[in-house]
């Protein structure tokens, strides 16, 4: 006799319950837990990296996220508005830029902008050296990114709000600016926080660019912490402070995210 639909979905997740637990046994069974805990969980190894772990790499992972967040915002809106602009030659611009920073590599982005520019264009030195080249890479990145998900935004707000701010006598720009927007904002929010975490893990990609001992993110500070002592513990400690960082914004925009609905 066939099974019904029903009964198939719960014999396949007993299934996976059970190949779950089998995998789990035969770790527990076959790990030498004494090796992994002295090469992942080195506890004199953990209390060498701080306090450097917090005030050098967290924070500076910290600030290239936060800056690179603002110019790459900046940027997007001038975008969206641009791919919304009736003005063909804006529209072309905005549309050939997202679709390139979005389908190139992150990678690629840092090392054009680190190396390959100041080869092809000798006079140019940007701002902030090293640093400054990586977070304009990843602003550029970011702003690909934001830029759909602000005119997203733009497109979800009722289009009678801009009717009725016209009927009012509010210029074009001016209803954008004090109406549009600020409704588009609070619709995206959720999105926005959520570029906000990949770009705190893209900033791991700064090492292409080199850095100074005062200069390195957390990848970079466990990554050479870690070939020094021939021990992996540094990056269990750096994903954990990952951790510290990133789910705090996650659980953020859970709550945003559930509040919109609610709205709704």
């Amino acid at each position: 006799m066939a099974m019904k639909p029903r009964q198939r979905q719960r014999l396949f997740r007993w299934l996976m319950y059970g190949i779950g637990i089998v995998v789990v046994v035969l770790a527990i069974v076959l790990g030498d837990w004494e090796r992994i805990g002295f090469n992942f969980f080195n506890l004199e190894v953990m209390a060498d990296m701080f306090p450097e772990v917090l005030t050098i790499a967290a924070r500076n992972t910290i600030i290239y996220t936060l800056m690179s967040f603002a110019i790459g915002l900046v940027g997007a809106l001038v975008l969206a508005l641009m791919k919304l602009s009736s003005i063909a030659p804006y529209r072309a611009f905005a549309i050939a830029y997202i679709e390139l920073f979005r389908g190139l590599p992150a990678l690629i982005t840092l090392i054009l902008i680190g190396f390959g520019i100041p080869i092809a264009f000798q006079g140019i030195r940007i701002p902030g050296g090293r640093v400054g080249a990586g977070v304009l890479g990843l602003s550029i990145v970011a702003a690909a990114y934001m830029a759909e998900t602000i005119r997203a935004g733009i497109e979800a707000v009722p289009r009678g709000q801009s009717e009725a701010a016209r009927s009012l006598g509010m210029s074009a720009n001016r209803t954008m600016f004090t109406i549009v927007l600020p409704q588009a904002f609070r619709i995206i929010i959720p999105p926005l926080t959520n570029e906000m975490v990949l770009l705190i893990k893209d900033t791991s990609l700064f090492f292409v660019l080199g850095t100074t001992p005062l200069t390195k993110e957390l990848t970079k500070f466990a990554r050479d912490f870690m070939i020094e002592i021939r021990n992996a513990t540094p990056l269990t400690v750096a994903a954990l402070v990952y951790l510290a960082i990133t789910l705090p914004l996650t659980w953020l925009v859970r709550k945003l995210e559930k509040r919109a609905a609610m709205s709704r």
